[in-house]
Formats: C-alpha cells, structure tokens, sequence
C-alpha cells in the first residue's frame, strides 16, 4: 500500500471553507508537488480565479457543469505539465479501457509522491486521490468536506455521478512568466465575457442573475445555504486573482481584486451571520455585490486592453 500524508490543512487557503472543489484540489496538488512555488499561481494561470456560473434556482452543481476536457490545456497555461482523463455521457463502451488508463495515471502520479485530482471520489465534487492499495484493489481518498476514506479501484468514475475524470501533474514547463501572464488575462477576459460553454449565466452576467436573489425578499428561504455556497465558492476564487496581480506587479488589477475579494467575502461573512428571510441583510449583501460588479468590470475592460 502507498499512501501521501495529505489534507486540506496542508493545502492552500480557503477563508470559507466553500472554495471550488477543483480549485482547492489542484492547488493542494500542486502545494504538496515539487512546484509548490506556484501552488497559488495556478489558480489564476488556469483561470479558475475569473470563472462564475450561476443556476436559475441556485443549484450547487451548476459550479460543476464546464468543459472537462479543457482542464489538460487550462493548468498547463499555467507552466505546469499534466496527464489528463476524461469518460463521460453516453461514452459507456470505453468505460473499462479509460478507467485502467486513469488508474495507471494515478498510480504513477502518487508514486511521484504527487496526489491526483479526481472527480466524485466521496462526495459528487472534486477531491484528491493520495493512496491505492493494488492488494485490496482501493485507492485511499480525501473528498472536499475533509473526510478521509476507501473506493474500490472499480467504483472509479461510477458513483453517484457517474463521470470519469482523472488529472495528475507530472512536471513544469519551460513556458516564460511574461508569457504565462498575457496567456492568464487571455483566458480570464475569455471566461468573463462569458464564452465557455454552459447553459447557465456565466462570467460577469451571473452577477445580475445572482444578485436578483437577494434583491427579491420573496425567494424561498430553503435557498438560504444554496446563497452561502455561491458566496463561499466563487469569493474564495477572488482571492487568488487579487494575489496572482499582487505578485506580478499589476498594480491596478491586484487592488481592483483585492477590493472584489474583500466585498464578496463581507457579502458571505454576513450570510453566515443571518437568516436570509431579514430584509436589511438582503439588501447590504446586494449592495455589496453590486460593487463588486462595477469594480470586476472596470478590471474586465483593464485586462481588455492589456491583451
């Protein structure tokens, strides 16, 4: 049995406890990898830091819902090197054939002392796989709530939603920094202005679509942790936009997010705090957020020109 001393305490930062499932999971990845230099990085350099989707009713897969098979080329923007994959809808004839190849990768992966970054492993989010026992036929997990536990190597991409899809880091290229940078404002105006597949409002319009939530006091009240989820998620990812520009000096930028970041996390910050059904706190997380909006549009149309 081989197994990597990993958790989510010796990850990357995650003030709510809510931060996206991939994101949390390819930069402990890379945190706990010999690149551990560019654990925060990657986040941005993927484009994640820019990435929004929000559901008309407030779904939390809707977080989920993007272009797997995207994820080899996003990380690798970045200057990281990695293995990716995928089997999806409708794809059951390779299902065995992909599910031996993914779990090659993850061995191999872990072997390098490297964890591998999986989907649906404990909870129907991304988490990390640190371990396999070829004996027992398991592989050893860490799913996104914390918990540590066992699969069958055969329950790989067959759990609750059924979807296979395995990515494993497995060096740093010898792409330049300058390059890396313009490349990230590339994909984060690509993101933002809302180009990625997806039936959802995505990029800057999921602002609007978000806000009208706590704008409307007569939305259900059972929606109030799905409002917390939302914040918890893509706040969390605000941060690493604002550190990336903080390290490469883009001055405007990195205040404009670090600005986005503190609102979006005073908006959850006073979710926790109240039960949506208070007026008053609707109206201030609103407040919030709509700030938040104009300051990420004036830094959509600064990275617009960059480019």
């Amino acid at each position: 049995m081989t197994n990597l001393d990993i958790n989510w305490e010796n990850g990357i930062y995650d003030r709510t406890g809510y931060l996206f499932s991939f994101a949390k999971s390819l930069g402990t990845a890379v945190k706990n990898s010999p690149f551990k230099e560019v654990a925060e990085d990657i986040i941005a350099t993927s484009g994640f830091a820019f990435r929004m989707w929000v559901a008309e009713d407030l779904c939390p897969s809707a977080t989920s819902i993007w272009s797997f098979d995207e994820q080899k080329r996003w990380v690798e923007n970045g200057g990281l090197l990695c293995n990716y994959l995928g089997r999806y809808w409708g794809q059951d004839y390779i299902e065995e054939e992909r599910r031996l190849q993914a779990l090659s990768l993850i061995k191999k992966s872990i072997d390098n002392g490297i964890p591998a970054v999986s989907w649906d492993i404990g909870v129907p989010e991304w988490g990390l796989i640190t371990g396999y026992d070829d004996k027992a036929q398991l592989v050893k997990v860490l799913d996104v709530s914390g918990k540590k536990g066992e699969m069958a190597y055969n329950l790989l991409g067959k759990r609750e939603l059924p979807v296979l899809s395995v990515l494993t880091i497995t060096g740093k290229s010898q792409k330049l920094q300058d390059t890396i940078l313009i490349d990230t404002l590339k994909l984060a105006v690509y993101h933002l202005s809302g180009q990625e597949w997806c039936d959802n409002a995505q990029g800057l319009q999921a602002y609007p679509a978000f806000i009208k939530h706590f704008d409307d006091n007569s939305n259900p009240n059972e929606w109030s942790w799905n409002m917390e989820y939302y914040l918890g998620t893509y706040g969390g990812l605000k941060y690493y936009a604002y550190r990336y520009f903080e390290k490469t000096n883009l001055t405007d930028l990195a205040e404009l997010y670090k600005d986005i970041y503190d609102l979006w996390q005073k908006a959850f910050d006073l979710k926790k705090g109240v039960c949506l059904d208070i007026s008053k706190a609707r109206t201030e997380i609103a407040k919030l957020l709509k700030t938040a909006y104009d300051k990420e549009l004036k830094a959509f149309e600064l990275m617009q020109k960059m480019i």
